[in-house]
């Protein structure tokens, strides 16, 4: 008997409404759902009951005031909270801002805005578009810091910044490897490939290592200066110290770092070098 109820331990994990099956013994994510149409709600529960069997939704809610009742209400704050942008009573950061202090993930769950999805890149919040695809809800679930050092409100407030003023920004956050960093723009040096991670070199000789592609990056910054030189590099124009046209199309960087301009991109890239010598 102490046997079984040893294994029945290993396997299962409490829910309000039972037993539910945890083979692997991961570590239960307890989740709360803001969003004002129910049906939206129960579409994103039952894609999380199929793929992500690691997360248990401990309230939900429907509007702001609904659902500053429902955190208090818990025994202790969720690891995760998928937001809807705009509620039926205002927007979600009015929730955040009753909220604080708080230290739990947050997921955007919301219909495409190219504002909210830039700012969202900026500052490594999790997103995921309307209609959900089950492969974009992995993945901002796989994204959630394990260490529980998340650093949200920091986050947050480089989102703010970059959703309240999406022209003007001066930095960004990193979803490293090893934890989060906030890094101005300009002292971002260049960015190198490596299988699906990116190294990113600063101006201080510091190099983060991200979970992210160099193709992400190169989207992210395009229309600041940031231009791929190479299928391995993206280089910030303004930290260029020379260019070496006539011997194997080299870029010097500030860092003494030597790059070759790949010949596909070459006639692009001496382009782009004109239209920064007219000011465009």
């Amino acid at each position: 008997m102490e046997y079984a109820q040893t294994l029945c331990n290993k396997l299962c994990s409490i829910n309000e409404g039972g037993y539910f099956l945890n083979p692997k013994n991961e570590k239960v994510i307890q989740a709360v759902i803001v969003e004002d149409e129910l049906s939206s709600r129960n579409n994103l529960k039952n894609l999380l009951a199929q793929y992500a069997k690691d997360i248990e939704i401990v309230g939900e809610a429907e509007s702001i005031d609904d659902a500053v009742t429902t955190f208090k209400g818990l025994a202790k704050q969720p690891d995760v909270a998928f937001l809807d942008i705009n509620l039926s009573d205002g927007l979600v950061f009015s929730l955040l801002n009753k909220l604080r202090p708080f230290q739990f993930e947050i997921i955007f769950v919301t219909a495409f805005e190219e504002y909210a999805v830039k700012a969202c890149e900026y500052s490594s919040i999790g997103y995921i578009l309307k209609p959900i695809d089950p492969d974009a809800l992995k993945e901002a679930i796989d994204r959630i810091p394990k260490n529980g050092k998340n650093q949200i409100e920091k986050r947050l407030e480089i989102f703010n910044s970059h959703y309240n003023n999406p022209n003007v920004f001066s930095k960004m956050s990193i979803a490293a490897v090893d934890g989060i960093y906030f890094v101005n723009i300009t002292d971002i040096i260049r960015f190198e490939a490596e299988d699906n991670y990116t190294h990113i070199f600063l101006q201080t000789g510091e190099k983060i290592t991200a979970s992210k592609t160099i193709k992400a990056y190169e989207e992210l910054l395009a229309s600041y200066n940031f231009y791929r030189v190479h299928k391995r590099h993206v280089i910030n124009l303004n930290c260029m110290k020379k260019y070496l046209k006539g011997d194997g199309n080299i870029v010097i960087m500030e860092d003494d770092t030597h790059i070759e301009v790949s010949r596909r991109r070459r006639a692009s890239f001496l382009e782009k070098l004109r239209d920064l010598q007219e000011g465009n």
